[in-house]
């Protein structure tokens, strides 16, 4: 089942937690593949991409990306160290990244940095010098998929609700002092601006823990997962579950 509002958020219900990761893997390198020249991903923490994740360093998966061409970043991370189990990028490079991807092509968050603040300003250096511009250009994508989560409070990336993160225009990564959910670890997120500058905006949302606040989101709650959305699509896979509905 698919369906589309007005701001062209589009809900697909899918069976189960694995169909939602095949679908996600179909669409990821549907992208790669348009993409002729420097593909580049934004990932995503949480437990809701370790399915897609194992799924891209698997056999069948990993002979059909363009691994020397394509570039991944991350879109929100703990201020922990990079071996750190809590640390999102380290999740990606254990199920897939260190066997399939350049080290080069690799782009985590330096959390060895002073601070959160700091950590996020060399980041958006980094993202502005593999865009090749300090501003975003609504016809030159940033990322050709950005992946999101959504959160109990509805948080996504760690842009947690009435956090003045969200209100921020002119930035692509800042720092985040406090978390609202556990790990309670100061985080660093890219901003809604950033997010946005996408082809396409994945979010991924599974289990029937999901239920309420995924229903908050498709009535159109101020939560900053109902915010956040690209300039592209943006693409919603739920699994029956969550969206409390067959398939």
């Amino acid at each position: 089942m698919t369906s589309a509002n007005a701001a062209d958020r589009r809900f697909q219900v899918l069976p189960d937690a694995e169909a939602v990761a095949t679908e996600a893997a179909e669409r990821m390198i549907s992208r790669i593949a348009e993409n002729a020249t420097r593909p580049a991903i934004c990932l995503t923490g949480g437990s809701g991409p370790k399915a897609l994740y194992a799924l891209l360093g698997s056999p069948d998966y990993r002979s059909r990306i363009a691994w020397d061409r394509v570039h991944w970043f991350i879109g929100d991370e703990r201020f922990v160290s990079a071996d750190d189990k809590r640390n999102n990028m380290a999740m990606a490079r254990d199920l897939f990244l260190n066997r399939c991807a350049p080290p080069g092509n690799i782009h985590p968050m330096p959390t060895d940095a002073h601070d959160p603040d700091t950590t996020a300003r060399l980041y958006e250096r980094e993202l502005q010098l593999f865009y090749n511009a300090r501003r975003l250009d609504a016809a030159k994508p940033l990322f050709d998929v950005v992946l999101m989560g959504l959160g109990p409070d509805g948080h996504t990336a760690s842009l947690f609700p009435e956090d003045r993160a969200l209100d921020e225009t002119e930035r692509w990564v800042v720092g985040v002092d406090h978390a609202h959910v556990e790990p309670f670890v100061p985080r660093v997120t890219l901003t809604l601006p950033a997010l946005a500058s996408s082809r396409e905006m994945l979010f991924l949302v599974s289990g029937k823990a999901k239920q309420g606040i995924l229903s908050k989101v498709m009535a159109g709650a101020d939560l900053p997962g109902t915010r956040a959305h690209s300039s592209g699509i943006t693409t919603w896979l739920t699994d029956a579950a969550a969206a409390g509905s067959p398939a």
